[in-house]
């Protein structure tokens, strides 16, 4: 896949300077990608103990200085503002635009969260020969709503999302050991099959990403996903927020096998 062999900074600069707006899955094998939320200052700490307590949806990888649009230690000097390749902006709780660039709209009481997404683990699954089909079809990985609630916390509540990608049934075994040993981007499934169990009443309809090919003798398999505060927010309708479009992540520095245990 293009980009698969690049470098983060590569793909940031080609982010930064808008030559690179699509969907990041693929990208920069063996690097770890990351969701983005940024909140005011006033409920930033009620999100940091959301994520405390959700960490299987919300696994923190760093949290920025009040202000600040420069990340230290998962990408040091990267610039939160520029180097996702689409944004999405929600106020009251309702999606109002969609942006590449964020600079104009930052305020020096903004407070940014990095957290791990599945992306990450999708490397390992392919080296261990378990399919992953959205890769395969050049698709974002679908999305779903689910019935699964999440851990209060100040006014943030609501459900987690879950990605999903369909497993052969003999490799669900070696697919669940090879991501629950990297919890720092969502660890193990939460679900195996029967996806109306959670709340889900149509694989071929994602809430988010694209639907994707599920061939006879694989399974639906349900991770745990960091859009997982873009359903929160719906829900909880603060003020003003900024996350990443699904899909389209915030590539770090940091090597996946270093987010392992």
């Amino acid at each position: 896949m293009e980009y698969s062999q690049a470098n983060p900074a590569e793909v940031r600069r080609l982010i930064r300077e808008g030559r690179l707006t699509g969907q990041t899955s693929g990208m920069c094998d063996g690097y770890a990608q990351a969701n983005l939320v940024i909140l005011p200052r006033d409920v930033a700490y009620d999100f940091l103990l959301f994520c405390q307590r959700n960490p299987k949806p919300c696994p923190l990888l760093e949290v920025s200085d009040a202000g600040s649009r420069r990340l230290h230690i998962i990408a040091d000097g990267a610039d939160v503002a520029t180097d996702l390749p689409k944004y999405r902006v929600y106020e009251n709780g309702e999606l109002t635009g969609e942006h590449t660039d964020i600079s104009g709209l930052w305020r020096e009481d903004f407070v940014s969260f990095l957290i791990g997404c599945s992306f990450s683990f999708e490397g390992d699954l392919l080296a261990a020969d378990v399919p992953v089909r959205h890769i395969e079809e050049g698709r974002n990985v679908p999305m779903y709503d689910t019935n699964i609630p999440c851990l209060s916390a100040g006014v943030f509540h609501g459900n987690t999302v879950v990605s999903m990608r369909p497993i052969p049934h003999a490799l669900v075994p070696k697919a669940t050991l090879i991501t629950g040993a990297m919890p720092r981007v969502h660890g193990a499934p939460v679900h195996v099959g029967a996806p109306e169990a959670i709340g889900i009443r149509d694989l071929a309809h994602p809430d988010y990403g694209d639907a994707v090919t599920i061939r006879e003798g694989e399974t639906p398999v349900f991770w745990a996903c960091g859009v997982t505060p873009q359903n929160v927010v719906m829900r909880s309708r603060p003020a003003f927020v900024i996350t990443h479009a699904p899909g389209h992540m915030f590539i770090s520095d940091v090597k996946n096998v270093n987010l392992k245990y």
